[in-house]
């Protein structure tokens, strides 16, 4: 017997083509993982599994007479609840938002569903996304898979507890300063945050991007030339290129690889993620890669002024709500805004121009080296109940994602691999760097250090359900 979410999306697709599986038999593989799973980790929102067996269904057609709609056809995949689906309200994580059906799908879930995939559900986020966690005012609280009293991350957080409990293998979130690879961290997943601007998002702002979370490195790259394809509304993207996502054929051979154990300010790295990082790094070095310590780019001000400008911005947001619903907003993020609002015009622009000098920093680092590895998060984990990692979201709002932000304000690509576990078998995430619009060098030195780790096994249900008869379906 074969355990089919094991699959990877391309092994998937190989069986609907050669008529091995049908979409129709895929999902229901995934509706009972999910029934068994989501009962304890609450990964989801709109899940509407009816709708999704019905476009199973059509794709199970499709594949029958040899016409699939795209390269993604009859592929479960979910979106974070801020990513616009035609027909569902975004209720951006928060009681406080009045529920409003989407007019259209945003970039990314149009992309996917031209594309032939099936978005069954959309996957959970904190207040307003402005939280690595679980915990939120609208949704139950989301748990992590790998130990459920732990905290997921965030803010994609239902999308990492979704695909490391195998809720299918595609899933995609989105990342202003770490809310896709702090997840990815956490849950054993790889995360990419291309390079800004590679994935169009609407509403498009300051570092925002989107990107896929997966369990391989693979499924990402079958995501990415779907995802990558042009639309006019989001007015920063980046011309469109017809990249070569799947291929990852790379020879590091005298490549200069910056290794950063010290992001310049933030929370102090934990000795076991400090370990597989400096261990990852050997494994490069052997491989014929130049290893070179290099210091972090971020420092006290640039922090202080980005949470200022951030501050501000939701200020203004929070005092566009009647006092009733700022009530039914998490204090912890209330209290963080408010302080925004007194802030003078001038101490706010001080603060966008430290997302400037993250840039000048980041772009001076890679004229000395050509990719960096730090950590992903110097946290290995922290309570799932706590709204952040340092459980200070009003005082320490950002002290955890020092070595991740900086990536955004530069806009270079970053991804999160999973590079070991601790004792206890949590997992420990490592973070690849590329320079600007180096989104293949990331993929391929990602895909490179995943062959040299060994295989994941992925946390099971808390119980498992007896197989059905199509559980058998491919050969062993």
């Amino acid at each position: 017997m074969i355990d089919l979410l094991s699959l990877d999306a391309a092994a998937v697709l190989a069986a609907f083509a050669e008529r091995r599986l049908s979409p129709v038999e895929y999902f229901d593989w995934v509706t009972r993982r999910i029934e068994l799973w989501e009962p304890h980790i609450s990964a989801l929102y709109a899940y509407d599994p009816e709708a999704a067996r019905a476009a199973a269904k059509a794709s199970e057609a499709r594949w029958a007479k040899g016409t699939p709609m795209g390269p993604l056809d009859g592929l479960p995949v979910t979106v974070k609840e801020l990513i616009a689906t035609e027909g569902t309200p975004i209720p951006l994580g928060t009681a406080a938002t009045t529920l409003v059906p989407a007019a259209a799908d945003a970039p990314s879930a149009a992309r996917l569903r031209e594309a032939g995939a099936i978005l069954f559900a959309k996957t959970t986020c904190p207040d307003f996304g402005m939280l690595s966690s679980g915990l939120s005012t609208f949704h139950k609280l989301t748990r992590n898979p790998w130990n459920l009293a732990r905290n997921p991350g965030g803010s994609s957080a239902g999308a990492g507890a979704a695909a490391a409990a195998g809720y299918g293998p595609l899933h995609l979130g989105t990342d202003i300063g770490g809310s896709v690879r702090l997840p990815a961290n956490w849950c054993g997943l790889f995360g990419l945050k291309p390079s800004n601007g590679r994935i169009p998002i609407d509403p498009y702002y300051v570092g925002r991007s989107a990107g896929p979370m997966t369990r391989s490195v693979a499924d990402a790259a079958l995501m990415m030339p779907v995802l990558s394809l042009p639309d006019a509304r989001d007015a920063t993207s980046l011309p469109y290129e017809a990249l070569a996502w799947g291929e990852f054929a790379v020879d590091v051979s005298g490549l200069r690889i910056g290794l950063m154990l010290d992001a310049g300010c933030g929370l102090p790295v934990d000795e076991s993620v400090r370990a597989v990082v400096e261990a990852a790094a050997q494994r490069f070095e052997a491989a014929g890669a130049r290893i070179i310590e290099v210091p972090g780019v971020l420092t006290r001000t640039m922090l202080d002024g980005l949470d200022d400008f951030w501050r501000a911005k939701f200020g203004g947001d929070m005092a566009l709500l009647d006092e009733a619903a700022r009530g039914r907003v998490l204090p912890a993020i209330t209290e963080w805004a408010e302080r925004g609002g007194r802030l003078s015009g001038v101490e706010v622009a001080r603060g966008f121009n430290r997302t400037l000098d993250m840039a000048r920093a980041c772009a001076a680092l890679f004229q000395e080296v050509d990719v960096v590895l730090s950590p992903t998060t110097p946290v290995v984990h922290y309570p799932a109940e706590w709204p952040s990692p340092t459980n200070d979201p009003a005082g320490r709002p950002f002290e955890h994602i020092a070595f991740t932000v900086p990536w955004n304000m530069s806009g270079q690509p970053a991804a999160s691999i999973n590079a070991g576990f601790t004792p206890d078998g949590f997992p420990i995430g490592m973070q690849i760097v590329g320079p600007r619009f180096g989104d293949l060098l990331v993929m391929r030195l990602s895909k490179l250090f995943e062959s040299w780790r060994a295989p994941i096994r992925w946390p099971e249900p808390p119980r498992m359900a007896a197989p059905a008869p199509q559980d058998a379906l491919l050969p062993a």
